[in-house]
This record gives C-alpha cells, structure tokens and sequence, in this order.
C-alpha cells in the first residue's frame, strides 16, 4: 500500500507551527509546495487504491477532474490544515456538520477521526461520486443529504458552474458568475434549523455563507464552533459585522489565527485561508 511519510510527518508539524499558518509566510509556501508533490504522487489515479493516509489510516480517494480544478485541490495545504485540526481536536467535539460537501473528502476524514457526520451538497454530480467515495471507505457514521443549506427551507435555483464545478452555487451568491452554466431547481434546509444537533460545522457554500449566518443569534453558536470560506469582500463585510454585535469571537488564519480585531484581518477569498467562529477564548492546536 502507497504512503508518504513526509504527509505522515507534515500532519505531527502542522498543529504545532499554527502561527506560520498564513498564506503570507514563507513556512507556509514551502509546505504547500512539499504537499503538492506528496499528493500527486498518491492521488492522481482514476480507478483510487487505498493510501496510507496516516494518521487518519487508509483512504481511496479516485482523481475526478471538475473542469479547471481537480480533485487534487481537494487535498491544498489550506485544506491538510484543517483536516489537522479535526484530528487535533477528535476528543473535543463529537458531531460534525459539513456544509458544502463536494466530494466528501472532509466528510470521510472527519468520520476516521471518530466524528459523527451529516454532510450537505446540493450538486446532483458531487452528490454521486460523495455517495462512491463513502462507500469506497467504508464509512457508515455519515448521513448524506443532496440538498442546500441557506436562511430558508425550500427551494432555490443551483447554477453549476461548468468549468469549474468546485464554484457552483446557489442563485444570487455571486454576482457574474462566468462560462458555461447550467441552473438547476435544488431543495433547501434552512440552517439555523439543523445547528443545534452539532458541536462543529464546516462552511463552504461558494458566497452563500453571508446568508446562512445572518440568519443566527448568539444562542446559536453557544455550543457549536464553525470553519468558515470567504468568499469576497460583501461577504467578509456581513459576517464580520454580524459576529462583532454578536459578541462572536473570530479566529483568522490569514493573521496565523490570531483572534479578528478589525475588517482587514477576515479572509477575502479561499487564497486568503479560512475563518474560526467560537465563543471560546482561543482556537485549540495543542
């Protein structure tokens, strides 16, 4: 069986470097740069084979192109960062929600790290191959849901995103969406409605995130932490400003996870890292 004992290694470091974390820091793009030869090198097959992918144990996880972006981004060093800090923090939550599934690559991870998982991804494609890489890790602690999450239940028009079938979204969530797209009719939960059953969610709904967290109260997040996406700076605008009267702490990786003082410190795009939403005083690495 294949494995890399350079991502065995690179998963002990990361919890330990946090504050090298931004994008900004040399560390930072060194890894990224390690990383990327580790997972091409592990996860460019069509047909998948089980990894060593410790210390999660093993992982099939089969190349799947989405147009300009691959599955192979699936596994940037943003992304190893956060899969580090669910293993980081196994005993510490115990339910996870993931918001914005794609492949279902977070979603198994979280499941190997003994979490139990309710994963949301409203792409009728993702849905399927999500349904193909749980079945190929044998994972039965997460429920699978083809639906989307937003401020509502119902229904919305979902525009896939042809090119890049990683940036498909929910009508409305971005302003010229570009290439050739497709609008398809998708269910809809609303958000503030499933919150309470999880102590930890995963966010990322391609500009959708404004709406789903403006429809919270402060009692909403008291015993839940969140792993955002930004996505642009309207966003970034309404989450900071809903948090802050809040009284929502924001912990930014784009200042290596120092705790969000003012608007410049959120992430304005996936480039920028991810955002950690909690009423606790600090973001948990050790």
């Amino acid at each position: 069986m294949k494995k890399s004992e350079i991502l065995e290694a690179l998963f002990c470091v990361l919890p330990t470097v946090s504050a090298y974390h931004s994008p900004n820091t040399f560390l930072y793009n060194l890894l990224k740069k390690i990383a990327r030869r580790e997972i091409e090198d592990l996860f460019q097959e069509r047909n998948g084979h089980s990894i060593e992918f410790n210390p999660f144990g093993e992982l099939n996880f089969p190349y799947h192109s989405m147009g300009t972006i691959d599955s192979l981004n699936l596994f940037d060093l943003d992304e190893l960062i956060i899969l580090s800090f669910y293993w980081q923090n196994k005993t510490r939550y115990k339910k996870a929600l993931d918001i914005g599934a794609n492949l279902g690559l977070h979603s198994i991870i979280l499941s190997k790290c003994g979490y139990s998982v309710s994963c949301y991804e409203p792409d009728p494609v993702h849905f399927k191959i999500l349904k193909e890489n749980l079945a190929l890790n044998n994972v039965s602690n997460v429920q699978c849901y083809n639906m989307a999450v937003s401020n509502e239940s119902g229904k919305m028009e979902f525009v896939r995103v042809l090119d890049n079938t990683t940036g498909s979204h929910l009508v409305g969530s971005k302003p010229n969406p570009y290439g050739e797209l497709e609008k398809i009719s998708v269910e809809t939960r609303s958000f503030n409605s499933i919150l309470s059953d999880f102590d930890l969610v995963k966010i990322d709904v391609e500009g959708h995130e404004k709406a789903l967290v403006c429809s919270t109260d402060k009692d909403d997040w008291e015993n839940i932490d969140g792993v955002l996406s930004i996505h642009d700076e309207t966003n970034a605008l309404a989450l900071y400003k809903h948090f802050k009267n809040l009284g929502i702490k924001l912990f930014s990786q784009k200042i290596n996870w120092h705790i969000v003082s003012k608007l410049g410190d959120i992430p304005l795009n996936h480039y920028e890292g991810s955002l950690f939403v909690t009423t606790k005083n600090k973001m948990f690495w050790e």
